[in-house]
């Protein structure tokens, strides 16, 4: 049976350097929990390393963090559907907003609810996500600040997610200079500039970000430790959190070509003949996972000599070769997952998640 495992080590590592990090520059900031699609297991390492502010894009998941730690400061990153005002009351303690009748619909349900929901405020920046624009920032302010029950913690942005728009030094001092607006116009501070994600941490390793920008959002770099300018692992930082296992199903030497009138296969795809593989074999495994759980272009195989050929809804084609690594059917084949390899493992019921390099824990439950 495939599994994936999370390693505890790796990402308690990672957690601290992204603390400490953080806390020499004077920045408060949040780990994004949506990569772990909910997995209690998953979310519960990560409340327990420390962590007080997590921000999610599905009210379920945030319900979960709840059900584990209530004191933990949960953020909901979109704007919210007016159907699930209800629910983001009762279990979100911040969310990102951009209409006004939607906020409204939630302070109306805090009321009711008797909280105090916190309200950033998103504002366009040029990726065309969500985001209010900035010519209408003022009078988008002014209609909400009064309402009750709502109580406006932040303006943020959020930049190359949908269109790739990278973040720079003349964008965050935009935003930074919009909360400065604001604080004039009505006599208020805003705490948060949220301005930060994964891609904006490359900024401040080269001391570009500007000193406005106080509040990040962190969830690639977490786990994966990567710079996303550079596509290269930060020095310091754990790359590999995350391992795919899955097992050999079937091995057997077969030809490379198939034989037969092509057509296009369940993913729409055609396979294209090398005619210098005529009358060629290699050795061919069959492993137990496919389409239905993962995408094979976010796979890395560890090993090398490991080529993946193909993928059906539910088994994975790898071209071995000779086979001098002596796999034999029942062993297992490890790979390296990239964001959304992780993400749609992680969102498969079929496959198992486990935990490893945990601490021991004593007797009384406490970690040695």
């Amino acid at each position: 049976m495939a599994f994936i495992e999370l390693d505890y080590q790796k990402l308690n590592h990672n957690f601290n350097y992204l603390n400490n990090f953080f806390e020499k520059r004077n920045i408060q900031w949040g780990v994004v929990s949506k990569l772990l699609c909910g997995n209690e297991a998953y979310i519960r390492e990560l409340i327990d390393m420390g962590i007080r502010e997590v921000h999610d894009s599905r009210i379920s998941n945030l319900k979960v963090i709840k059900k584990i730690n209530k004191d933990v400061q949960t953020v909901y990153i979109k704007p919210p559907a007016r159907r699930a005002v209800k629910s983001l009351v009762r279990y979100a303690d911040v969310s990102f907003n951009t209409e006004f009748d939607t906020i409204k619909l939630i302070s109306e349900e805090a009321v009711r609810q008797r909280k105090q929901h916190k309200i950033i405020i998103m504002i366009e920046m040029g990726d065309l996500r969500e985001g209010v624009l900035g010519d209408n920032l003022i009078d988008f302010y002014s209609s909400i600040f009064e309402l009750p029950n709502i109580e406006i913690v932040g303006i943020g942005t959020n930049l190359n997610c949908l269109n790739g728009v990278m973040p720079s030094h003349d964008k965050l001092i935009q935003l930074s200079l919009y909360k400065q607006l604001i604080d004039a116009t009505f006599k208020v501070k805003i705490p948060w500039v949220s301005g930060g994600s994964s891609v904006t941490i490359p900024l401040l390793l080269k001391k570009m970000l500007p000193v406005g920008i106080n509040h990040f959002r962190v969830g690639e770099t977490l786990y994966f430790g990567n710079n996303l300018v550079t596509n290269k692992t930060i020095k310091g930082m754990k790359s590999n959190v995350f391992t795919l296992y899955a097992e050999i199903v079937e091995l057997m030497e077969k030809p490379i070509v198939p034989i037969g009138e092509l057509g296009t296969n369940v993913a729409g795809e055609k396979f294209e003949v090398d005619e210098a593989d005529y009358g060629k074999s290699s050795c061919r495994a069959l492993l137990d996972i496919g389409l239905l759980d993962v995408d094979p272009h976010h796979l890395k195989p560890i090993k090398t000599g490991i080529d993946i050929t193909g993928a059906s809804s539910d088994m994975l084609a790898v071209d071995l070769g000779k086979n001098r690594g002596g796999f034999k059917v029942g062993d297992l084949l490890a790979f390296n997952l990239d964001y959304m390899g992780v993400l749609k493992i992680l969102n498969s019921n079929y496959i198992d998640k486990r935990i490893t390099n945990k601490p021991h824990e004593t007797k009384s439950g406490l970690p040695r």
